[in-house]
C-alpha cells in the first residue's frame, strides 16, 4: 500500500497520512477465512498503511496472498488475490477430483489423529503420513504455486513478510522472510506432522509453525518501524466448559500449545511497556509496542475446533463475513488510537 496520502476529489487538501501498522495473522485451518474477511476490509479501508506481515499456517498463506497482490497491482488485487485462493481451496474449488480426494483423505487423517481414542492407545493411532502419504502429495501446494508469484513476493521491498516453521530438530522456531521466500518455507509454516511430511528448506526439517510462533511477533521490533501491531486472533485463549470427550480434550490441549508461544511474547512486550514508562530502559533500540486485537471469540467458538478442517465455500464465506464484520467493528473503535496508544490490554489478558 502506498504511503502517500489520497485525496478526495473535490477537497480542499490531501487526506489525513495513513497510519503505519504491523499485521499479525494466526494460523487456524479454515479459519483463515476469518483472517480473509479482516484483512477484505483492512485493504478496503485505506487509512492504514502495512509495514509488515508476521503468518502461521493459514495465516501465512493470507500474508503472502496480500504480499503477491500489493505488488501486482495495489490492495484491490490483494483483496482479489484472496478471495480466489479461499474459492480454489473450497470443496468446489480449482482442485481437480484426484486432488480433492487426497485432500479429504489428508483432512480425514487430521481429525482422526487429533482426538478420539488413537489420543490414548498406540495401537489406535492412524498412520504416520510416510506410510499414507509416501509420494508426499500436497494438493494445497498446487493451489500454493498457481496463486503466488513469489518472485514477485520477494522483489516487493515495500513490506516485510515474516513467516514463522519449527525446526523439527532443534524445536525452535525459524522464521522466513520476504526476500527469499519459496513455496516450501510457505507449505513448511503449514506442515502438520500428523498430516504432511516434515518440508526440507535449505537442508533442515520443518514443521507447522504454529507450535513454536503462533505469530511470530519478535520480527517486528527490530526489523520494522513502527509500534504498532494489530493481532488477527483466530485460536481462543479461553474456553468456559472443560473438555470430556477424548477429541474435545485433544483439541484443546491444541488450542493451548499453538498458543503459548503468543502469550509468552505478549509477556515480554508488557514487561519491556513497563520498564519504559519507568524509566529503566532509556537510550536504548527497544519500543514501546502499541497492541491490537481483531476477534470475534464468541463467533469462531460455536463452530468448534474440528471446523478447522472444514473446505465448504459456504462455510467460508461465512466466516470472511464475521472478518469483515470484526474489522469496520475494531476501525469505529479503535482507529483513532493507532499510532496514540494501544487498544488490547495486556495485564488483563496475562492476569
Amino acid at each position: 500500500m502506498s504511503a502517500r496520502a489520497s485525496t478526495t476529489a473535490g477537497s480542499p487538501g490531501p487526506a489525513a497520512p495513513r497510519k503505519a501498522v504491523n499485521l499479525a495473522l494466526q494460523g487456524g485451518g479454515a479459519h483463515g477465512a476469518f483472517t480473509w474477511g479482516v484483512l477484505d476490509v483492512l485493504l478496503a479501508d485505506g487509512r492504514l498503511e502495512i509495514e509488515g506481515l508476521s503468518g502461521t499456517s493459514a495465516g501465512a498463506m493470507n500474508a503472502a496472498m496480500v504480499v503477491c497482490g500489493l505488488a501486482g497491482g495495489g490492495p484491490d488485487a490483494a483483496r482479489r488475490k484472496l478471495e480466489k485462493f479461499w474459492r480454489a481451496v473450497a470443496v468446489d474449488g480449482d482442485l481437480n477430483a484426484p486432488q480433492r480426494a487426497l485432500f479429504d483423505m489428508l483432512l480425514g487423517a487430521w481429525k482422526f489423529g487429533s482426538g478420539g481414542a488413537s489420543g490414548w492407545f498406540p495401537q489406535f493411532q492412524p498412520p504416520s503420513p510416510y506410510t499414507f502419504n509416501p509420494l508426499d502429495i500436497n494438493p494445497l501446494r498446487d493451489v500454493v504455486t498457481q496463486h503466488i508469484d513469489f518472485e514477485r513476493v520477494r522483489g516487493y521491498e515495500p513490506l516485510k513478510l515474516f513467516v514463522a516453521a519449527t525446526n523439527v530438530h532443534t524445536g525452535k522456531v525459524r522464521v522466513f522472510h520476504r526476500h527469499e521466500m519459496t513455496a516450501d518455507m510457505l507449505m513448511a509454516s503449514a506442515a502438520l506432522p500428523s498430516v504432511f511430511k516434515a518440508v526440507e528448506v535449505e537442508g533442515q526439517s520443518f514443521w507447522d509453525g504454529g507450535y513454536m510462533g503462533n505469530p511470530v511477533l519478535f520480527p517486528f521490533f527490530t526489523e520494522t518501524k513502527t509500534e504498532d501491531i494489530i493481532l488477527v486472533q483466530i485460536n481462543p485463549m479461553v474456553r468456559d466448559e472443560t473438555p470430556d470427550t477424548s477429541r474435545e480434550i485433544m483439541e484443546r490441549v491444541n488450542e493451548i500449545t499453538f498458543n503459548a508461544s503468543l502469550l509468552h511474547e505478549l509477556r515480554a512486550i508488557d514487561f519491556v511497556r513497563r520498564l519504559i514508562d519507568a524509566g529503566r530502559l532509556g537510550d536504548t533500540h527497544y519500543k514501546r509496542i502499541r497492541m491490537h486485537r481483531i476477534e470475534a471469540q464468541d463467533e469462531l467458538l460455536k463452530f468448534g475446533a474440528a471446523s478447522k478442517m472444514s473446505a465448504d465455500w459456504t462455510f467460508f464465506e461465512e466466516l470472511h463475513a464475521i472478518g469483515r464484520k470484526a474489522a469496520q467493528t475494531f476501525l469505529k473503535k479503535h482507529f483513532d488510537s493507532i499510532g496514540v496508544e494501544g487498544t488490547l490490554d495486556l495485564r488483563a489478558e496475562l492476569a
